[in-house]
C-alpha cells in the first residue's frame, strides 16, 4: 500500500509543479522519485507496514506485487526518461503526459497487488484509461484520434465482459475477497456461476494481452499511437495484464479442467502462430512488433498450464521481453522522431550512420527472437523445460517452430540496418536514447547470465 500511495502521490506532484511553473523539473524530480519508490519496493530500505494493515482485505504485498511492481517502476522510469525528448514540443503539456504515466503506473500496481476484486477492477481501469488518453493524444493526427477511438470501444467492451466475470463470482461466493473466494472454490460443489465468471475474466484479460482471437486492435492501435505510447502498451500494460490474469487464476484456485486446459492450449498456439506469420508480412516496424507481441503472448500463456510453480519463469520472461522492448523503442522513436510513418525504409544503413543504436535494436531484436546470450533465449528455455515436465509436448514443439519462424522478421529489419545504404544522412541522437537502450541491453544480457538476480525475487 505503502508504493501505490507514493506513486499516486508523485502523480499528483506533476499536476500541482505545473501551477508553479515547474515543468524542468517534472521529469528528474518523477525518475528520483520513482527510484526511491523502487528502493522501497525491493525492500532495500523499509518505512514500516504502518499504512498496509489498514487495507489487508483489499491490497495485498508479498514476493509476487512486489516483483512486478518493481518491473513496472522500472520500465516507468525508462518511459518517463524519454518523454522529455518526446514532449519537447509539448512543454506547456509535459506535466499532463507525465502525470497520466504516473497514474497509468498506480492503476498498474493495483492489479497485481488486488486483495478484492473491487481493487483489481479500479486498477484495471485507472491503466486503460489513461492508455485510451495517451493512444489519441496526438490530436492533430488522424491516424492517432483512430486508435485512440479504437482502443476505448474494444477496451470498454473487454471491461464490460471483466466487469460481468466478477458479478457472476460475487453471485457465486457472495464476496469479493480473493481469500474467502480460494478457501470457497476448494469445495465440492461449486455454482455453475462461479467457471462461467473465471471464464468471462479470462476472455477480457485475453484482450488485454492481445491473444489470438482478441488480437485484431493491437496493430492498428500501436500504428497510430504515438511511438512512446506504443512502447508503453506493447511493454507495461502486456506485462501487467499478463500478470494479472495469472494471479487472477492461481490466488483464486480456479479449476484448470481438462477442456480450459485445451482453450489455453489452442489460444496458445494459434496466438504465437498467426503473430509470428502476420509479422513476415509487415513493413511498418510498429506493425510489426504488434504481431511479434501476439506472439510473445502466446509464449506466455504456456505458464497457465502449470499455474502452481510457474510464477518465476513468468516473471523472468516478462522481465526480459519488456528490456528488449523498451530497448527496441528507444531506437524506433529516435529514428522515426521526424518522419511521418515507421517503415523499415527509415531503417536503411543505420548500421552505418549510427552503429550504437543499430547495435541496441540488433541485440533487442535477437533476445527476443530467442538467440543466446540474451535473455529472451533462457526465458523460452525455461518456460519450454517447465511446459514439458507439465506435459505438453505439443505447444513446446509450436513454440520452437515458431521461434524459428520470428528469426525471419527480425533479421528483415538487421538486414535492413546493416546492407542496405543509408536513405539519409546522420542525424544527431539525444543522449537519453542512448542511456534508455543501452542499459536496458545491458541488463537484458545480465539477467540473461544470472537468472538467479530475477526469479529469486519471487521465491
Amino acid at each position: 500500500m505503502n508504493t501505490l500511495i507514493a506513486i499516486s502521490g508523485l502523480g499528483v506532484f506533476c499536476l500541482i509543479a505545473e501551477i508553479f511553473n515547474f515543468r524542468k523539473a517534472i521529469v528528474p524530480v518523477v525518475i528520483l522519485g520513482l527510484l526511491a519508490i523502487l528502493g522501497t519496493t525491493l525492500n532495500i530500505w523499509s518505512f514500516g507496514e504502518l499504512l498496509n494493515s489498514q487495507y489487508t482485505n483489499m491490497i495485498v504485498a508479498d514476493k509476487f506485487s512486489n516483483a512486478f511492481s518493481s518491473l513496472f517502476i522500472v520500465l516507468t522510469i525508462f518511459l518517463v526518461a524519454m518523454s522529455h525528448d518526446v514532449y519537447k514540443d509539448h512543454e506547456t503539456k509535459i506535466s499532463d503526459f507525465i502525470a497520466i504515466k504516473i497514474f497509468l503506473l498506480a492503476g498498474a500496481v493495483a492489479m497485481v497487488s488486488f486483495s478484492n476484486l473491487s481493487m483489481y477492477f479500479l486498477g484495471i481501469e485507472t491503466l486503460s484509461i489513461a492508455l485510451y488518453i495517451l493512444a489519441g493524444s496526438s490530436r492533430l493526427d488522424i491516424k492517432s484520434n483512430e486508435a485512440g477511438m479504437k482502443y476505448f470501444l474494444m477496451g470498454s467492451f473487454a471491461s464490460g465482459f471483466i466487469l460481468f466475470g466478477i458479478c457472476l463470482i460475487y453471485g457465486a461466493m457472495g464476496s469479493f475477497d480473493v481469500t474467502e473466494i480460494s478457501e470457497m472454490s476448494r469445495s465440492a460443489e461449486l455454482p455453475i456461476w462461479f467457471p462461467i465468471g473465471i471464464s468471462l475474466l479470462t476472455v477480457g484479460m485475453l484482450f488485454k494481452i492481445a491473444a489470438v482471437p482478441f488480437h485484431f486492435w493491437a496493430p492498428d492501435v500501436y500504428e497510430g499511437a504515438p511511438s512512446i505510447v506504443t512502447a508503453t502498451m506493447s511493454t507495461l500494460a502486456k506485462v501487467v495484464a499478463f500478470a494479472t490474469l495469472y494471479k487472477l487464476l492461481a490466488t483464486m484456485n480456479a479449476d484448470i479442467s481438462s477442456a480450459y486446459q485445451n482453450i489455453i492450449i489452442i489460444v496458445s498456439i494459434a496466438s504465437m502462430t498467426v503473430g509470428n506469420i502476420m509479422a513476415l508480412r509487415q513493413n511498418n516496424v510498429k506493425r510489426m512488433l504488434a504481431f511479434s507481441g501476439i506472439s510473445h503472448a502466446g509464449f506466455m500463456m504456456m505458464t497457465l498450464l502449470s499455474l502452481s510453480n510457474s510464477s518465476g519463469n513468468l516473471l523472468y520472461y516478462t522481465v526480459a521481453y519488456a528490456l528488449a522492448g523498451i530497448a527496441s523503442f528507444a531506437v524506433i522513436i529516435n529514428v522515426t522522431r521526424n518522419k511521418d510513418n515507421e517503415d523499415i525504409l527509415n531503417f536503411n544503413g543505420l548500421g552505418k550512420t549510427n552503429p550504437v543504436m543499430a547495435a541496441v535494436l540488433t541485440a533487442s531484436l535477437l533476445s527476443m527472437a530467442g538467440i543466446p546470450i540474451f535473455s529472451g533465449f533462457f526465458a523460452k528455455f525455461m518456460l519450454f523445460t517447465q511446459t514439458i515436465q507439465a506435459g505438453f509436448l505439443i505447444v513446446v514443439i509450436a513454440g520452437v517452430i515458431n521461434s524459428i519462424i520470428s528469426v525471419g522478421y527480425y533479421f528483415k529489419l538487421i538486414l535492413a540496418m546493416y546492407t542496405k545504404e543509408p536513405s539519409e544522412e546522420k542525424q544527431s541522437t539525444p543522449f537519453v536514447y542512448y542511456a534508455v537502450g543501452i542499459v536496458s541491453i545491458v541488463l537484458n544480457i545480465i539477467i540473461g547470465l544470472y537468472p538467479s538476480l530475477v526469479t529469486d525475487l519471487i521465491k
